[in-house]
């Protein structure tokens, strides 16, 4: 899958666009890392009045026939190999690859869905504001692949509800700290969520070192 690809490796090329006239609403965006996070709205955050469940997740997923939740689309479509899907959408089998920390997991019950940006964080930087509608839109957002992603149980505790400046991905290969930092603002460029002043120093950082690497997003409907 590209997603599993980007995952892996660094990007080789920077993407660069012509110019053209001013493009229409919810067209799709690439832009360099540097240039994105430069292009972040800057505020102060706040968590005051931050509940989970004010974030109603996982619903019934981009397909409510088929039985399957957003947390177990996420699974099927990020699998490396695909598991069996059982009656109730139950998966058995299957093989997946948690790149936040190298590790390949061959069981879903292993598992977490991460909110690249977590709920908290996108509480703090906008979606306090935001309808319980679109609040649950972003909860599950499948819409664009950086949005969730599967990772290890330990791997999404570990980071928590932490922004760039506080966690990064522990794998040891440079390139994924790229990926994830273009991951992360890409979602906050998708929802209009806002950075405050040490991730946006953190981001700065990260991206001196990934003068390749693109972000692509398309803002959220």
């Amino acid at each position: 899958m590209i997603k599993s690809a980007l995952r892996g490796l660094a990007s080789a090329a920077l993407i660069v666009l012509p110019y053209t006239a001013a493009p229409p609403a919810h067209a799709a965006e690439s832009v360099p890392l540097a240039a994105a996070v430069e292009g972040l709205p800057l505020a102060a955050e706040s968590r005051e009045g931050y509940q989970r469940t004010a974030f109603r997740h996982w619903n019934a997923g981009t397909n409510p026939s088929d039985g399957c939740s957003t947390r177990a689309e996420v699974l099927i479509a990020e699998a490396v190999d695909a598991p069996d899907i059982g009656p109730g959408c139950r998966l058995t089998g299957g093989r997946w690859w948690s790149y936040y920390d190298a590790v390949s997991v061959t069981s879903a019950s292993g598992l977490d869905i991460d909110h690249m940006v977590p709920l908290a964080e996108a509480w703090d930087s906008g979606a306090s504001a935001w309808s319980p509608q679109r609040r649950e839109a972003y909860a599950n957002d499948q819409g664009a692949e950086a949005s969730l992603v599967a990772v290890t149980a330990r791997s999404n505790r570990s980071k928590s509800d932490q922004g760039p400046a506080d966690w990064l991905p522990p794998a040891p290969d440079a390139a994924v700290r790229c990926t994830y930092a273009a991951q992360w603002v890409g979602t906050k460029l998708r929802w209009n969520l806002a950075v405050d002043d040490a991730e946006l120093t953190a981001l700065r950082n990260i991206a001196d070192g990934c003068p390749l690497e693109p972000v692509s997003y398309e803002p959220a409907g």
